[in-house]
């Protein structure tokens, strides 16, 4: 590592650090219950793999739409942290819901009220950073924050294997263990994190996303949300590795496993990959993370037995780390600074939406035509989408497209 990239891991606030550990402890609760939900829904409540990818998808998108709100309101109050607080708090109370749920309704209201914590808390936190954050490190911040976010999402599956193991396969006890971390995460929030200084309220009135708002969004911006939708059609829910997991012969036990591995490569790739935005454009390294999708579905819905599938996992992995810390900083580099939060609302908005699509569209394929059908559907949209970027890569980047423009 070169003294500049020291020095550019050093420059990364603390309270981004303390926002990544929040999401570290949240995460490892979250995914303790996700990693094994698709195998209880299907296995113990009789869901179908359609209504599976319903509810994930309907879970997101409710996600997005909170978002508009939250960003939208704190712009208008200059105070991050309430909402985020606010937020990790509601999707800390709906963890018992989880072990005592005996319909799939009763699974969907938690899911559902768990990403309502999840909308109302996301753009004012990735707002936050970019308060904190100087411009010329946005990518290595938002990288950082998004590692440690997915080392709680290992943690998760690593204590879901255990617990399966010591309760012998009772879903309903492993869920209990889900409301401990978080808790912690929500005390970290409240007793790590200050509110950022110098955000001064937008003093916007009305409904979140107004004309006059959507005209100071430039060009640029628009291009970073159209590049999300995108990117989003062609990586539906995770809850399908889970599936094809139990499709190819893994033991309940183990089936966790798949989201381990595939967040172990998340969490390696995702820094390096943000300190690499900042010093290059951005579009090149998304069109690098397109084409490893396209990899990771074809491997997925071809190469037989276990082996395809983790190969296939750890190539969606990358794929993850390559783009989604990166996403975040084209989203901060390119909106304005009093309409940040409005930013992140809207872009979670419309992903939102195309995550509702795209799951939608990949539980109905795996009910009809099979697991393959939908992982090699998934390829064929992240084709066409390396193939667009990559001719909008050859052209240079406009002002706040790519890496940061501000002087170092």
């Amino acid at each position: 590592m070169t003294d500049k990239a020291s020095a550019t891991w050093r420059q990364v606030p603390r309270s981004v650090i303390a926002l990544g550990l929040v999401s570290l402890f949240m995460d490892m609760s979250s995914e303790l219950v996700h990693s094994l939900l698709p195998l209880f829904l299907v296995g113990t409540l009789g869901a179908s793999a359609a209504m599976v990818g319903l509810i994930e998808g309907i879970s997101e998108a409710t996600a997005a739409i909170v978002k508009v709100f939250s960003g939208s309101i704190s712009d208008r109050l200059g105070k991050r942290k309430l909402l985020a607080v606010l937020g990790y708090g509601f999707s800390a109370v709906t963890k018992p819901l989880f072990p005592i749920a005996d319909s799939v309704g009763v699974v969907f209201t938690a899911r559902f009220v768990d990403r309502i914590g999840k909308g109302v808390r996301g753009a004012p936190r990735d707002a936050m950073v970019a308060d904190i954050t100087p411009p010329d490190i946005r990518g290595v911040a938002y990288g950082m924050r998004q590692a440690l976010d997915t080392v709680g999402a290992i943690a998760g599956p690593l204590l879901a294997i255990v617990l399966m193991a010591f309760y012998v396969d009772d879903f309903r006890s492993v869920f209990w263990w889900a409301a401990l971390p978080a808790a912690i995460a929500v005390a970290l929030l409240v007793f790590g994190v200050q509110e950022p200084a110098g955000v001064q309220p937008s003093g916007q009135k009305g409904w979140p996303i107004r004309r006059v708002d959507l005209e100071r969004f430039s060009h640029d911006f628009w291009w970073v949300v159209v590049i999300g939708v995108v990117f989003t059609m062609a990586r539906f829910s995770e809850a399908f590795l889970v599936l094809r997991g139990q499709e190819v012969g893994l033991p309940l036990a183990l089936v966790p496993l798949v989201m381990v591995v595939m967040n172990l490569v998340y969490a390696v790739v995702a820094t390096p990959a943000g300190a690499w935005s900042d010093k290059v454009d951005r579009r090149r390294v998304l069109v690098i993370g397109m084409g490893v999708l396209v990899a990771a579905d074809l491997s997925i819905a071809f190469v037989p037995g276990v082996a395809g599938l983790f190969l296939g996992v750890a190539l969606w992995g990358g794929y993850m780390g390559l783009t989604q810390g990166l996403l975040s900083a084209l989203v901060a580099d390119t909106a304005p600074d009093t309409l940040r939060g409005t930013a992140f609302g809207i872009f979670n908005l419309v992903t939102g939406i195309a995550l509702l699509a795209a799951s939608g569209l990949a539980g109905v394929l795996w009910q009809v035509y099979g697991s393959s059908a939908t992982f090699a559907t998934g390829a064929a949209f992240a084709g066409i989408s390396a193939i667009s970027l990559l001719a909008t890569a050859k052209r240079p980047p406009r002002q706040g497209v790519g890496r940061s423009r501000h002087p170092r």
